[in-house]
């Protein structure tokens, strides 16, 4: 069961919306429908958990790249929602050093697909397990890189996870209504 929610921070204060995600393919289809939910230069944050698993915070703040933190990277990877978090700059990834890898049969170098033909060596297992992404991007709305982390550790409930970072930003009322 998943969970999405924009937070949009205004001269009035925080606005919540539950967004419709069946359209959202790309890091930069939420960007779009962060900003919006926003005014030009204000700041959205996309809030995406699947339950018991892992959450996501994705922050867009105008025209800027969105700044991306994942509570469990090897978790999102095997969901569809947070394939979309799972940015090759956000893995550490560059993907021209992934094109060199594979050869023009789809195989990384020394690989072979097996009987159903997926690809040895690509997989999940190139991703990391735990936190990943920026553990600063809450810093300055009330959330240290310390607290985030707090609340991805072994044992975190990822469903109180969204409501204490939005508890430390002054937004827990207006995320609980579109809870």
């Amino acid at each position: 069961m998943y969970f999405a929610a924009l937070l949009a921070r205004t001269e009035d204060g925080w606005q919540a919306s539950e967004p419709d995600l069946d359209n959202v393919e790309t890091l930069a289809d939420l960007s779009e429908l962060a900003r919006a939910a926003g005014d030009e230069d204000e700041t959205v944050l996309v809030f995406i958990e699947q339950e018991d698993a892992w959450f996501g915070v994705v922050r867009v703040d105008g025209e800027d790249d969105p700044r991306i933190y994942v509570s469990d990277a090897a978790a999102a990877a095997r969901s569809s929602y947070g394939e979309i978090l799972l940015t090759d700059e956000v893995l550490g990834r560059d993907p021209q050093d992934l094109d060199d890898l594979v050869d023009l049969d789809g195989t990384e170098d020394g690989d072979t697909e097996d009987d159903e033909g997926a690809v040895a060596g690509l997989s999940e297992d190139h991703v990391p397990v735990g936190p990943l992404g920026e553990t600063d991007l809450l810093a300055d709305l009330g959330m240290s890189t310390k607290e985030l982390l707090a609340l991805s550790g072994d044992g975190a409930l990822t469903g109180e996870a969204l409501g204490e970072i939005a508890e430390a930003l002054g937004c827990a009322d207006v995320l609980e209504a579109v809870r």
